[in-house]
């Protein structure tokens, strides 16, 4: 993002599963409208409001949380295979011309970012996941108003600055999303009894290895396709992301719905909607990792040249 964010927040249906895999999902819990399920009155005092309107929001969380977990379970269809799943890819990105062609992505006829979400939420239903580094909320919520209380994977290293935590707490009271957290197998603690401490330091790949890679990837194993917020100008390595592949890594369907989006249309949408963005990104951080290896970014220089500053590293390998 490209600058501070006026007119947005900074902190300070179920789907069911169907045997269609073309129509897997059909919205039977919905979201709480303004704040609630529930119709409250006028003449409750405004703090009971609130608080009333915060349980209806957690029951309609956990009713959901209980019926995506019955569905990935097999209560209604069972997770497709590689196969079956690279099919599907295929026909996504013909039917939204989702693919990178050998000269660069089709920007003139693939789809909208809502084009491929509801297709998403039509094939997946909740087999679909949504990963977020708590930079900003535009993807959950543009996701979360198709299929409402979708799970969101926070990768939570350890080692996030205090206001990407509470940028992810802010989302999960303001959004009609599930947050789960993906922790690492071991604390900072005992990875540093294990390895030393300051890993990130010593071997910034390995530590991201450890504390990034390896939870997600074992977080999507419950899933069958994950939606990111990979954008194509935010780093060369990522100028020919297309809408929809097959994630070998992970073994998931992979889609990036905000691809041809830029950095205005990112600020438009939070601004319009009054969305939760990290503070960070209006006191020169663009790109928000750990705070041990990310550093504001001076004006006009590369928005990822924060991240890892002084070292040949741009990716911390969720991405390649």
């Amino acid at each position: 993002m490209s600058g501070p964010h006026s007119g947005s927040t900074t902190v300070t249906g179920v789907a069911a599963g169907s045997e269609e895999p073309s129509s897997a999902a059909t919205s039977v819990i919905a979201p709480v409208a303004d704040g609630t399920a529930t119709s409250l009155g006028g003449s409750l005092p405004r703090l009971e409001q609130i608080r009333a309107r915060a349980k209806a929001r957690e029951r309609a969380r956990a009713a959901a949380r209980e019926a995506h977990a019955h569905i990935r379970a097999g209560g209604v269809r069972r997770r497709r295979t590689p196969e079956e799943l690279k099919n599907v890819v295929e026909r996504g990105q013909a039917l939204l011309h989702g693919t990178s062609l050998p000269g660069g992505p089709d920007t003139h006829r693939e789809a909208s970012a809502e084009a491929v979400i509801a297709w998403a939420v039509r094939e997946f239903g909740p087999w679909l996941a949504v990963a977020s580094s708590m930079q900003d909320t535009v993807l959950a919520h543009l996701v979360a108003k198709q299929l409402p209380w979708v799970d969101v994977l926070f990768g939570d290293t350890g080692y996030h600055f205090a206001e990407t935590i509470g940028t992810r707490d802010a989302a999960e009271l303001s959004l009609d999303v599930n947050i789960v957290d993906v922790r690492p197998e071991r604390t900072v603690g005992e990875q540093d009894a294990t390895h030393g401490p300051r890993l990130y330091e010593r071997d910034p790949e390995k530590c991201c290895a450890l504390r990034k890679v390896a939870p997600m990837r074992q977080a999507l194993r419950g899933y069958e396709a994950w939606a990111t917020g990979l954008r194509r100008g935010e780093a060369s390595t990522r100028r020919n992301a297309p809408l929809i592949t097959w994630d070998e890594k992970n073994q998931v369907v992979k889609i990036n719905p905000l691809a041809g989006w830029t950095d205005e249309q990112v600020d438009e949408y939070a601004q319009e909607h009054g969305l939760v963005v990290n503070p960070l990104l209006g006191d020169g951080y663009p790109s928000i990792g750990c705070a041990p290896c990310t550093q504001r970014v001076a004006a006009g220089a590369d928005k990822r040249s924060g991240r890892w500053a002084g070292r040949d590293k741009v990716e911390c390998g969720l991405h390649g």
